[in-house]
């Protein structure tokens, strides 16, 4: 893939049945797809033949939301990812050999102001470990859709949590910077950034990494604002401004807001679209996910 594809400004116009194009756009390049309702929200799962899977190996599951907010087209969040995971179904489809993927496209991502239980992964996590699904390696996509910089979601699991699922964890993100490592990005950061589709799994007891993107020097200034602003991560990941007045509060805010990636800015409102996109970006996805595609981890 080598730029914005054809048929994206239809998926971003206002009124597009997203979940109907998906499947449509799969329906059309030879993969087959079914709608998964869970607790009133609709998943795409793409179906592949069981010939390419072997259970000697790993399930990698990927996951991109579809949603967005009411008036934003959701250009970058998060139709960029969706629309090169759809051309990668095509090229999965085509594959001679195995490829362990298990693929999805989430609803319900942008709706959890009820906190992360209300989030569609949430439940889809909960049908997964109801069905004994949980030592899949779950990789989530979003926001993939400006620069070339990868950047892996630094994760901070909470000291409660037990040391058998801080170990799996750990190992999955041993295997995500593996992968970056070999895509054709010749550069990938670890950085803090908003939970995504990640979020409901990890509540549920199954580790999961996401992976978005940045422009480089967005990305260099984001990395030397987290050095010099301690407070900034805190702010990113949980929305919180330490002050002790209303006042030292609202400086503190602009300030943090200053220190926010342009592309973040973006997110959620009416100026994330396709004029935002950069091609390359497309690129740079594409091949992450073709490594990802080839990676083959044996069941210890």
């Amino acid at each position: 893939m080598n730029g914005i594809p054809s048929g994206f400004s239809d998926y971003v116009a206002d009124g597009c049945d997203r979940c109907a194009f998906i499947r449509s756009y799969l329906a059309r390049h030879g993969v087959e797809s079914v709608v998964l309702p869970v607790e009133e929200k609709n998943h795409v799962y793409v179906k592949f033949p069981t010939s390419q899977y072997n259970p000697q190996f790993r399930i990698k599951t990927v996951i991109a939301h579809y949603d967005r907010v009411p008036g934003s087209p959701g250009a970058n969040d998060n139709s960029a990812a969706n629309f090169c995971l759809m051309d990668w179904a095509e090229r999965l489809a085509n594959r001679s050999d195995f490829h362990n993927v298990r693929l999805l496209f989430s609803d319900g991502e942008e709706f959890a102001s009820g906190g992360v239980e209300s989030q569609g992964a949430f439940s889809l996590a909960s049908l997964f470990k109801r069905l004994g699904i949980t030592n899949d390696d779950v990789y989530v996509f979003d926001c993939m859709g400006r620069g070339t910089i990868p950047i892996l979601r630094k994760t901070v699991l909470p000291l409660a949590v037990p040391y058998a699922f801080r170990t799996r964890f750990a190992a999955l993100e041993e295997r995500a910077e593996a992968l970056l490592r070999r895509s054709a990005s010749q550069r990938w950061l670890t950085l803090p950034f908003a939970y995504s589709d990640n979020a409901g799994f990890i509540a549920c007891g199954i580790p999961a990494v996401a992976v978005t993107m940045l422009p480089e020097d967005e990305a260099n200034a984001y990395l030397a604002a987290l050095i010099k602003e301690k407070s900034l991560e805190n702010y990113i990941v949980n929305h919180i401004v330490d002050a002790k007045s209303d006042a030292e509060a609202k400086e503190k805010l602009l300030k943090l807001q200053s220190m926010v990636p342009e592309t973040w800015k973006l997110i959620n409102t009416k100026n994330d679209t396709e004029r935002t996109l950069t091609a390359e970006s497309f690129a740079v996805f594409a091949s992450i996910l073709d490594v990802l595609a080839d990676e083959k981890t044996l069941i210890s």
